[in-house]
């Protein structure tokens, strides 16, 4: 890694609106460690440094955006097998593998695993902070969504079952007279419902009630 400085701007504001950035860096050798803590420190993210894929895996999610420089030759497990284990807990800590040797099928393999980069060392720095800017934003992005699909679940779960039952025929397209027919309700009280549905979901028109369903997995008009 070469030893330019101030080779990039801090992320936008936007980002470090509520949290600081975490850059976690796995890497047995502590030269490398040092050197990417002072960097990623230098530019206003917070680094956390580990020599081993163990002592980083037993570190619990943050939960502002973050990303993984990770060496692929570890002491304990190699870059695969740590990208392997937080595939599916860690989904929004996109990883930047860092290596001593090029290993085209090595790379191959990481990016098709969804790595973000694979760089070789030496690596200059503009290159390792462009990935990392890039990574966090990717983060940002994933921990919105999910902040948005628990939103969107805790107002379902607030829905009664009637609603639900409502809202389930409404966003296939049965008609208020239909939805009646098959729950064995009046047409008023449908609609009487389908005005709860409306606002305890948030919805300001029928097409994003549907658009609502279909993000939670429902069946809708569109996907029966």
């Amino acid at each position: 890694m070469s030893t330019t400085t101030n080779c990039a701007p801090r992320l936008e504001s936007s980002l470090m609106a509520n949290h600081s950035p975490v850059v976690f860096i796995v890497d047995d050798d502590v030269s490398v460690r040092e050197s990417l803590e002072a960097l990623v420190e230098e530019l206003g993210w917070q680094p956390k440094a580990f020599a081993s894929a163990q002592a980083f895996l037993a570190q619990p999610p943050p939960t502002s955006p973050n990303c993984l420089v990770l060496d692929v030759s570890l002491p304990d497990l190699n870059g695969l097998e740590v990208q392997s284990r937080i595939a599916g807990e860690r989904a929004d800590m996109p990883i930047i593998f860092i290596t001593g040797h090029g290993d085209i099928p090595m790379t191959v393999l990481a990016m098709k695993a969804g790595a973000v980069e694979f760089l070789t060392k030496p690596f200059a720095d503009e290159v390792l902070v462009l990935a990392i800017r890039g990574a966090l934003e990717r983060s940002q992005i994933a921990l919105s969504e999910q902040s948005s699909m628990r939103a969107l679940r805790d107002r379902y779960d607030f829905l009664s079952r009637r609603e639900r039952e409502v809202m389930s025929l409404v966003v296939r397209g049965l008609l208020n007279k239909q939805v009646a027919g098959t729950l064995g309700i009046s047409e008023i009280t449908v609609k009487a419902h389908r005005g709860q549905v409306m606002r305890k979901m948030r919805a300001r028109s029928l097409p994003e009630l549907v658009s609502l369903a279909a993000r939670l997995g429902l069946e809708t008009a569109g996907n029966s």
